[in-house]
């Protein structure tokens, strides 16, 4: 995860380039998928945060991510309402929304409204998007 929130400007082009590894550039910041039921993240179940792979925001709580059937990790909710942006997205002959990092414009996936209940959304996220933190990770000893 490359953490640019202490920084005045983001990486440009070329240090996203030597920053991420191929598939993460290509979907975050060439707007790619990567292929369903290939992500880590899809069949992931451990308790903790995901975070955008780019810039380190926290952008989904577990207790959001439900099992959709989709082949990517789905959600419920952002972790806060600041966390994405949601933009038209009206490309191959579509009508849909897509959701971005609102730290760093990294792209994360797409939003629908068939979601489970109440919410009815469901956050479509690639895993290449996201690094996880988990909340049982124990601190190191230090001797």
């Amino acid at each position: 995860m490359v953490d640019t929130r202490d920084k005045k400007q983001h990486p440009d082009d070329a240090e996203w380039r030597d920053l991420l590894d191929p598939d993460q550039y290509h979907i975050t910041r060439e707007g790619g998928t990567e292929p369903p039921f290939t992500g880590r993240y899809n069949d992931h179940h451990e308790t903790g945060v995901y975070h955008c792979v780019c810039c380190g925001r926290p952008l989904f709580n577990s207790v959001s991510k439900f099992d959709s059937g989709s082949g990517w990790p789905s959600f419920r909710a952002p972790a806060d309402n600041d966390a994405i942006r949601a933009l038209a997205d009206h490309s191959h002959g579509m009508n849909r929304t897509e959701v971005r990092c609102a730290e760093c414009d990294a792209h994360l996936g797409h939003v629908f409204g068939d979601g489970p209940a109440p919410e009815r959304t469901r956050y479509c996220i690639n895993s290449a998007a996201l690094s996880f933190e988990s909340a049982h990770e124990a601190p190191e000893d230090e001797d």
